[in-house]
């Protein structure tokens, strides 16, 4: 197994890269309309509620609208309505069963349990799923530990409405900015395109391409999003989408551009980047009718892969009526929502996966609501709270979420103290809840610890309008949340291997194997994988660059783990960029091909997709691989020489 690249020691009190990495802000921009919206969901509810001589339930209320605040992740409006409005109703749910057992001792053990089990299995199923689970456990723990108003109703409702409130004023901007956001994401992915370009023969070319592939996926995720009946019938979505799928052969010309550029020393003229560009106006600002292109004459097989799909991008992003019956995601149509939903419960069902988590979480709950019935903690639900937000399966390392959590919480405790040290009860909470509600958004894009730290003065100021504690609810809180993290680093990290050993090198394993899938429909048309379907070769592309994406996030995640995840995760980063640079040699030579350089010979072909499954075999092996011998032959100038090269830079990398 290759061993990462040397690095300058680093001092010996300095923290471990893991941690430091989580609370390094991330440099995003402030959201100022999710700002200004938390303001007012979350301190609107509370004015409401002192007007009215009811406190307590302008307080419920605003707790709905926090999960509210919290949910609102989407871009377009109409996928918003689903990632506010279907977590209220697991909300709801989880109130309700938590309140009906308050009190009651172990039935509550094993309620929480229960309902710990169902919603880490449910948070497999994607982004909606996983608040849905999260806000039916939080809730169901909030219910059964703190005293609710009666009848057993109430609670839910208000809570529900606190939801409501934020998906109006979500909504407000619909009518006047309807399929903005979406415009938006297809034209962002069009000016990453254009500054991939402006890398091609840089050494910066592999980020940008990243940068272009996430930003693909993101805009066929929100354009395609929950069309369960009239797929692709929309006129707006339909031209979005073709616009989209006109993008993509632009993108697969761009590897035979870097390449050249790198091999030859050939400059991309900046007439190309600048018209990606102005397509990517045209598409924000939904311009249609005539247009001109001021490109160079193409003569070599590169050039005129890119000059082709820039003149067929501009034909379509210009069309005003693009084809309806073109306006699928490269990976296909989305199958009907019935298909989707017997897929999905199937999944859920019989997945190790969904079973695993939910039983890490199930534990994890049971430990802490047990703990708590056995030893006299004060409002003990903080300690469950604790354990749902740190395991969390999407938010990243649970060792390293236990420990920022705990570090954001003490942030947040400070910023709490004086609030309820200094600031009475009463009016002045609006303004302070304005405030405190204002940071939530600002701070959730800067990270975990970040975010942490502004919902703690929330929820504590909340509490306190149920509980009227003060500023004892400050100490307590931070007990429980070190109690909260101690279980979840225990039971659910420490207890489960595959937890502490990652799975990275298998997932390459997979990933490379799929490359040489690829390698063998690239430059094989008549092979079973492509039969008659012309599209074939597209789709499996199109397929693999969103698997290596996926890839990525995974290494990602693990280099946020303690040793021995992360350093292993380490050893293997260089070849999973290996891998993600053969991908697009593959793409450039085929696109070579398609433009009029010669076919490599069969055997060619053969010989680097051996290569290809002999490393993915030995990946799924060992960790570490033997020595092998590299034996790669072939014509020096033959469109095949840049994918063989680096595919014996993977083998080198993968050796010892």
């Amino acid at each position: 197994m290759a061993k990462p690249a040397p690095t300058t020691r680093a001092p010996r009190l300095a923290p471990p890269a893991w941690l430091t990495a989580g609370l390094r802000p991330q440099p995003t921009p402030v959201p100022w309309a999710a700002v200004l919206r938390a303001a007012v969901a979350l301190a609107a509810p509370l004015a409401v509620g002192f007007a009215a001589g009811q406190p307590a339930y302008g307080a419920l209320v605003s707790m709905g609208a926090l999960s509210g605040v919290i949910g609102d992740t989407a871009d377009a409006y109409r996928m918003r309505i689903f990632n506010i409005a279907v977590p209220q109703l697991f909300g709801a749910l989880g109130v309700t069963l938590g309140t009906l057992v308050f009190g009651q001792g172990w039935l509550a053990v094993a309620a929480l349990t229960v309902v710990a089990l169902v919603s880490g299995m449910i948070s497999s199923i994607g982004a909606v799923a996983s608040v849905s689970g999260l806000l039916l456990l939080l809730n169901a723990v909030v219910g059964a530990g703190l005293p609710m108003p009666d009848p057993w109703w109430k609670a839910p409702l208000l809570l529900s409405l606190g939801g409501v409130v934020v998906l109006v004023l979500t909504l407000l901007g619909w009518p006047l900015r309807g399929g903005t956001p979406e415009r938006a994401a297809v034209a962002g992915t069009y000016r990453a395109l254009a500054a991939l370009f402006e890398a091609s023969g840089t050494a910066s070319y592999d980020e940008k391409r990243q940068a272009v592939t996430a930003s693909l996926n993101q805009s066929y995720d929100l354009v395609l999003a929950r069309r369960a009946r009239q797929h692709g019938r929309a006129p707006s979505l339909v031209r979005l989408l073709a616009q989209l799928n006109a993008l993509v052969p632009v993108l697969e010309a761009a590897p035979a551009a870097h390449l050249a550029a790198r091999r030859f020393h050939w400059p991309l003229p900046p007439e190309i980047p600048a018209t990606v560009r102005a397509l990517a106006d045209a598409v924000e600002q939904g311009r249609t009718g005539p247009y001109t292109l001021d490109l160079p004459e193409a003569r070599r097989p590169s050039e005129k892969a890119v000059d082709a799909a820039l003149r067929h991008a501009a034909t379509v992003v210009h069309n005003a009526e693009p084809n309806p019956h073109n306006v699928d995601d490269r990976l296909g149509r989305p199958a009907a929502l019935r298909v989707r939903i017997r897929r999905t419960a199937r999944g859920v069902l019989f997945s190790e996966a969904s079973w695993r988590y939910g039983l890490r979480l199930a534990l994890c709950i049971g430990l802490s609501q047990a703990l708590v019935s056995l030893i006299p903690v004060p409002r003990s639900y903080w300690v469950a709270l604790t354990v749902t937000f740190v395991m969390k399966p999407d938010f990243g390392s649970v060792f390293s979420r236990a420990v920022l959590r705990a570090l954001g919480t003490a942030g947040g405790l400070l910023l709490a103290a004086p609030v309820l040290a200094a600031v009475p009860r009463g009016w002045w909470d609006v303004p302070v809840m304005m405030l405190l509600g204002a940071l939530i958004p600002a701070f959730s894009a800067k990270g975990y610890a970040f975010q942490t730290a502004a919902i703690t003065p929330v929820i504590l100021l909340l509490s306190d309008l149920l509980n009227h504690q003060g500023f004892d609810l400050v100490l307590p809180r931070l007990y429980d949340s070190l109690i909260g993290c101690a279980i979840a680093l225990v039971a659910g990290y420490l207890l489960w291997p595959e937890s502490w050993h990652t799975r990275v090198a298998d997932r390459l394993a997979d990933a490379v194997a799929d490359t040489a899938d690829y390698v063998a429909l690239a430059f094989s048309p008549l092979s079973p994988l492509a039969g008659d379907d012309t599209t074939a070769p597209h789709r499996a592309r199109r397929a693999l660059y969103r698997d290596m994406s996926a890839v990525r996030s995974e290494f990602q995640r693990a280099l946020t783990e303690p040793p021995p995840a992360g350093d292993l995760a380490a050893a293997w980063w260089p070849l999973a960029i290996a891998v993600e640079r053969i991908v697009d040699a593959t793409t450039a030579a085929r696109i070579r091909v398609d433009h009029g350089a010669p076919p490599p010979p069969p055997a060619e072909v053969a010989a680097v997709e051996g290569q290809l499954r002999e490393l993915a075999e030995g990946l799924r092996s060992s960790d570490v691989l033997v020595e092998v011998r590299i034996d790669l032959g072939g014509d020096e100038d033959g469109v095949l020489e840049p994918l063989r090269q680096e595919v014996r830079a993977a083998r080198a990398i993968a050796s010892p």
